[in-house]
C-alpha cells in the first residue's frame, strides 16, 4: 500500500468568516474573512501542494496530456474522503466520474480490509452555501443552499441551520430541512434557557462552501472542520465530514475491537443486529457517539442524535465522515476539557444512569439449559454448600412451555415457584429472560398475550396493515410495539399476571434488535425505498431486513426504518417502568440492544460470546465503550457462553468478571456446567476468593454507583481518564480501574503464572497487603499464580470495604473496614453511599447517609455529611492504613488510647473499632 502523506495543517478552504460573540449580520456568501491563522498557513500549504502538483503531473504526462485533473492530484491519500463508499460495488473510472469525483486507482490492502477509496471528492465538489445567519437568544441560525444537485435522489436544496451555546463546555448544532418536518429522535433531551456566557469554544464558519471551524479556545486546537469534504443532505443519505485533531478516538458502538479505535481507512456500522460478538461487524446496539483525546491531554466528544441506519467512516488523516440514511444532522459537542467531563457533559444531555438495587452488584448465575427448576435448584444448593457467594439465580429460555412468553414448563419447572420462594428466604433473587416476539400460531382463546396484543392493535405491521409475522424460538410470531405507549400497558398487565404465578426480581430482555430468524418477514418485505434505499450502510447481510423484520414496518410512533435502533431502549422503559409499578422497589433490567440513553432503564451484557481467551480480552473493551456509552453495568458472560470452558479459562474469567460491575457467569445448552461447583478443589476456591473480594468490595463499587447515578461518573474506567497526559495509557484496554484508585490487572492468556501491567506514575498499593510499589509510569511484571488477581490501590485513596458474606444482603450487617492509602504527601480522600439498597429515589428523597473520609497531618477523620437510620445498623470495625513511614508509639481514637498493629510493609492496623456509620470519629497516630 503506498505510504500515507500525513499534513499537520488542514488544507485552506475558501472565504472564512469569524462568528463574534457579540452581534451576527448576515454577510453575502463568497465575501467571508478567512482568519489569519488560516492564511497563513494555507499560503505554505498551496505552495508546497503546487509545486508537487507540477512534479506529480510532468511524470503522468502520456501522449501530451495530463492523465488527471490537477485539482485531483492536490488531494494526498490520507485526505481522500470517500465518494463511492457503496459495498459490494465495483467502482470503474466512469462510475466514479458520473459522480463529479476523482478516480485514482491504489494499490489494495491485503486480508480484505478496507483502503485508499479510488473514488474521492474533488476540493471543487458542489456543497452548500452558507446564504445568512442571523443571531437568536440562544446562538444563530442560518440558511444553507445546495445549487448543483449531488447524486443521490431528492437532494434537499434549502438546509436549516441553527446553533444554540448552550453551557460554556455544550454546543448543539442541528442542520435539516429548512422548509419541511423530518423524522427525528424521540429523545427527552435538556433545553438550554440561556446562551453560555464563557464558552471554552469558539465557532468559525465557512460560507461557500458551508462548513464549521470549532477551536478550543485554551490551546487553539481545531475540534472540527467539516470543509474538508462536501456536505450532503437528500431525503435518504446524509453526510458530514471533518477532520480529527488526534488519532486517539473511542466510542462508535456497539463493535468488537480494541478499545481505541484504528483510523486506518476502518468503517464502523450502526444498526441493532442479533449476532455473536465478531470483529468489523455491527452489533446488538447503537451508540453515535465518540470521545477524543487530544495532543497533551484535553478531550472532547460528539454525539449525533439519530437513529438510523448509519455508518462512521475513520481515515488517517486523521479524519471522520457521519454517513446516515435518515432524520436530521443533530449535533452536541462536549468540550470537557478532561474526558471524566466529557462523559458527564454527555450524560447531561442522554440522562444519568439509574441507581441499581444492590443485589445487581452481587454475583448471578445462569444457563441455558439447566432443563428443570428442580435441577436449576441443586446448582443454587451446591454454590451454598461451598459456601460461594450468590445473589440472583437466572433461567434462560427453556423455563418456558414452547418458548412461549409469560408460561411456564408445567413438566420440567413445576417446582419454580417453590424455588423462587427459597432463593427469597435465604436474602437471594430470581430473573427470568423475556423476549419481544410473542407466539401467533396458538388456537383463538388460548394465549392471552397474543389475543389481547392483537385486540388493541400492539403489534408491528406491514407497510398494508396487516400484522408482520417473524419467526423467533417459539415458531411464527408477532412484534410487540414498544413506541406504543399502550403496549407498556399491556405488557405490564401480562408481567403481573406472572409475577402472581412467579414472583420474580428481575427482568432480561432479549432478542430485541428486534432478531428474526427470518429477513424481515414470512412474506419477505415490500419493493420500495425504505426496504432497499438508494444507500445501505455497511450492514451484515447488506440489507436493513437481514435478521430483523422489514424497514417499512409500521409503527404508532413511526416507519421501522426510523425506529430499528431504538427497539430495545423503548422495550427496556417499558420493562424498567413495570417492574416499579409490580414490586415498588428499584428495577434490574438487562437489555442486549441498548441506544443513548439506556442507562436510565437498563443495564447490558455483550452478548453470546464464546468460551476463548480472545473473546475474555474483548470484554474489557466493551466495558469500556459502555463506561463512555453511559451504561455503567455492563459485562460479559464470564466463561464464555457458547462453546465448552477449560479449568484454567474459566478461573481467570471469574477473577477478570468478578470486577466487572455487572457479574454473570452464563453458559448455553448442550455444554458442561461451568459454574464455580463444576470444577476442581483448587479452582472452585479461586473463584470463590475473587468472589468474596468482589463482595467485600461492594460498598465501593455501590459509592461509584451513585455517583455515576448522580454526576455521570464512569464506574469501570480507562486508565487514560486518571492519567491524561500520559500517552502511555491512550491504548491501554488490558486493564481497568474501578473509580479513580483501583487498578484490575487481569490475565488474559493461558500457561503463565505472571502478568505484565502498567502501572502510571505514583505510589500504588497490594490490595491484599498494603506493600507499595513507587512507578515512573512503566510496564511491570507480576507474579499472577492461578489464584491470583493483581489488584492495586492509588495512592490518596481512601476505600470503603466490609466483611463478606454469601449474599449482598448478609454482607450489608457486617462491619467495615477502611483501607486508606496515604499518598506521598500523607494525605488521603474517600466516601462512602449508605442507604437500604433497594427502595426507591432513597438520594432524591434524603433517605440516604453520605460519609467523607479524610487523612492530614496523621489524623484520619470521617464526617457525616448526610445521615439515615440505616446507617445506626452497622459499624465500622478495622482501619488499615497503607504507607505509614514509621511505626507510631500511640494511636487515639476520639482521643483515647488504643491498640494497634504495624507491620514491616508500612501498614498500621486499628482493629475492634465498633464505631457505629452514623457517628463521626477521629483517629490520630503519633
Amino acid at each position: 500500500m503506498k505510504s500515507y502523506q500525513k499534513l499537520t495543517t488542514a488544507v485552506p478552504q475558501p472565504a472564512a468568516c469569524q462568528v463574534e460573540e457579540e452581534g451576527i449580520a448576515p454577510m453575502p456568501a463568497g465575501h467571508g474573512k478567512l482568519a489569519p491563522s488560516w492564511v497563513g498557513s494555507g499560503l505554505l500549504v498551496a505552495a508546497m501542494l503546487l509545486s508537487t502538483v507540477t512534479v506529480c503531473v510532468l511524470r503522468q504526462v502520456s501522449g501530451g496530456r495530463p492523465v488527471l485533473p490537477p485539482k485531483c492530484l492536490l488531494v494526498p491519500e490520507s485526505h481522500r474522503f470517500d465518494c463511492y463508499p457503496e459495498r459490494r460495488v465495483v467502482v470503474t473510472q466512469e462510475l466514479c466520474e458520473s459522480r463529479g469525483c476523482c478516480f485514482i486507482e491504489s494499490t489494495p490492502p491485503v486480508g480484505g480490509k478496507q483502503g485508499v477509496p479510488w473514488c474521492f471528492y474533488p476540493p471543487d465538489f458542489p456543497s452548500y452555501t452558507l446564504e445568512s445567519l442571523n443571531q437568536t437568544a440562544l446562538g444563530m441560525v442560518g440558511l444553507l443552499v445546495r445549487r448543483e444537485k449531488a447524486y443521490y435522489p431528492r437532494d434537499i436544496m434549502m438546509l436549516r441551520l441553527d446553533v444554540e451555546f448552550e453551557t460554556d463546555t455544550r454546543l448543539h448544532i442541528k442542520i435539516t430541512d429548512a422548509a419541511n418536518l423530518r423524522y427525528e429522535v424521540p429523545l427527552e433531551v435538556p433545553r438550554a434557557m440561556k446562551r453560555a456566557e464563557n464558552p471554552i469554544y469558539s465557532l468559525d464558519f465557512s460560507w461557500d462552501p458551508f462548513g464549521v471551524l470549532l477551536r478550543r479556545k485554551a490551546t487553539g486546537t481545531v475540534l472540527l472542520n467539516t470543509t474538508v469534504a462536501p456536505l450532503i443532505f437528500a431525503d435518504q443519505f446524509l453526510q458530514i465530514a471533518t477532520s480529527l485533531p488526534s488519532r486517539f478516538l473511542y466510542g462508535l458502538g456497539e463493535h468488537r475491537g480494541t478499545f481505541l479505535h484504528s483510523l486506518d481507512w476502518n468503517t464502523l456500522s450502526l444498526w441493532a443486529r442479533d449476532v455473536s460478538p465478531t470483529e468489523s461487524l455491527n452489533l446488538y446496539g447503537a451508540h453515535p457517539f465518540y470521545l477524543l483525546m487530544e495532543e497533551g491531554g484535553d478531550a472532547h466528544g460528539v454525539f449525533l442524535l439519530n437513529s438510523n441506519a448509519m455508518e462512521v467512516a475513520l481515515q488517517p488523516a486523521p479524519g471522520l465522515t457521519w454517513r446516515t440514511i435518515g432524520g436530521v444532522l443533530d449535533f452536541y459537542i462536549f468540550l470537557g476539557p478532561d474526558p471524566n467531563m466529557v462523559i458527564q457533559q454527555y450524560q447531561q444531555v442522554i440522562g444519568f444512569p439509574a441507581m441499581p438495587p444492590l443485589w445487581a452488584l452481587g454475583f448471578h448465575l445462569c444457563r441455558w439449559g439447566y432443563g428443570s427448576s428442580n435441577k436449576t435448584w441443586q446448582t443454587v444448593r451446591a454454590m451454598r454448600n461451598y459456601q460461594i457467594p450468590q445473589d440472583a439465580q437466572w433461567n434462560d429460555i427453556d423455563y418456558m412451555d414452547e418458548y412461549q412468553d409469560f408460561t411456564l414448563d408445567p413438566q420440567n419447572f413445576a417446582s419454580l415457584p417453590s424455588l423462587v420462594e427459597d432463593l427469597h428466604k435465604h436474602g437471594q433473587r430470581y430473573v427470568i429472560i423475556l423476549d419481544p416476539g410473542i407466539s401467533s400460531t396458538n388456537p383463538h382463546g388460548s394465549y392471552w398475550p397474543f389475543d389481547e396484543g392483537l385486540r388493541r392493535g400492539l403489534f408491528l405491521n406491514t407497510t398494508e396493515g396487516q400484522l408482520l409475522i417473524g419467526q423467533v424460538w417459539p415458531g411464527f410470531i408477532a412484534f410487540a410495539d414498544f413506541s406504543n405507549p399502550d403496549t407498556h400497558q399491556w405488557w405490564l398487565e401480562n408481567l403481573q399476571r406472572f409475577h402472581a404465578h412467579v414472583p420474580f426480581d428481575g427482568l432480561w430482555i432479549d432478542m430485541n434488535e428486534p432478531s428474526n430468524f427470518l429477513d424481515g418477514s414470512e412474506d419477505g418485505c415490500p419493493p420500495g425505498e425504505l426496504d432497499s434505499p438508494p444507500y445501505t450502510p455497511a450492514v451484515l447481510g447488506d440489507s436493513l431486513s437481514a435478521k430483523t423484520v422489514c424497514a417499512s414496518a409500521k409503527q404508532k410512533a413511526s416507519v421501522h426504518y426510523n425506529l430499528h435502533n431504538l427497539y430495545g431502549l423503548m422495550e427496556a422503559k417499558a420493562t424498567a417502568s413495570a417492574l416499579i409499578q409490580i414490586r415498588g422497589k428499584r428495577p434490574f433490567v438487562i437489555s442486549r440492544s441498548t441506544f443513548p440513553s439506556q442507562g436510565r432503564y437498563s443495564g447490558h451484557w455483550l452478548g453470546d460470546n464464546r468460551s476463548q481467551w480472545k473473546d475474555m480480552y474483548y470484554s474489557i473493551p466493551g466495558l469500556l465503550s459502555f463506561s463512555l456509552f453511559g451504561i455503567p453495568l455492563v459485562g460479559a458472560d464470564i466463561c464464555g457462553f457458547s462453546g465448552s470452558t477449560s479449568e484454567e479459562l474459566c478461573t481467570r474469567w471469574m477473577q477478570l468478571g468478578a470486577f466487572y460491575p455487572f457479574a454473570r457467569n452464563h453458559n448455553v445448552q448442550n455444554e458442561k456446567a461451568q459454574d464455580p461447583t463444576a470444577f476442581s478443589p483448587a479452582a472452585r476456591t479461586a473463584m470463590k476468593d475473587v468472589l468474596l473480594t468482589r463482595y467485600s468490595l461492594l460498598p465501593f463499587l455501590y459509592t461509584l454507583f451513585h455517583r455515576a447515578h448522580l454526576q455521570g461518573d464512569t464506574v469501570a474506567r480507562p486508565l487514560f481518564f486518571e492519567f491524561p497526559r500520559d500517552v502511555a495509557t491512550f491504548g491501554l484496554d488490558r486493564q481497568f480501574l474501578w473509580g479513580r484508585s483501583l487498578l484490575v490487572t487481569p490475565v488474559l492468556e493461558p500457561g503463565v503464572d505472571s502478568v505484565t501491567g502498567y502501572i502510571p506514575r505514583g505510589v500504588w498499593y497490594d490490595f491484599y497487603t498494603g506493600s507499595s510499589v513507587n512507578s515512573s509510569g512503566e510496564m511491570l511484571k507480576m507474579s499472577a499464580p492461578l489464584e491470583h488477581l493483581n489488584l492495586h490501590v492509588r495512592e490518596g485513596a481512601i476505600l470503603p470495604t466490609q466483611k463478606p458474606g454469601t449474599t449482598s444482603e448478609a454482607t450489608r450487617g457486617n462491619p467495615l473496614r477502611l483501607i486508606v492509602a496515604l499518598s506521598s504527601s500523607a494525605t488521603a480522600w474517600g466516601d462512602l453511599f449508605w442507604d437500604d439498597g433497594e427502595s426507591l429515589d432513597t438520594f432524591e428523597r434524603g433517605n440516604y447517609s453520605y460519609l467523607v473520609f479524610n487523612v492530614t497531618q496523621n489524623i484520619f477523620t470521617s464526617t457525616i455529611l448526610h445521615s439515615s437510620t440505616e446507617a445506626t445498623k452497622v459499624t465500622i470495625g478495622t482501619l488499615s492504613i497503607f504507607g505509614v513511614q514509621k511505626a507510631p508509639s500511640k494511636v487515639l481514637l476520639n482521643g483515647q488510647e488504643k491498640p494497634f498493629s504495624y507491620l514491616d510493609n508500612q501498614v498500621l492496623t486499628v482493629s475492634d473499632l465498633g464505631l457505629s456509620l452514623s457517628q463521626g470519629f477521629s483517629l490520630q497516630w503519633l
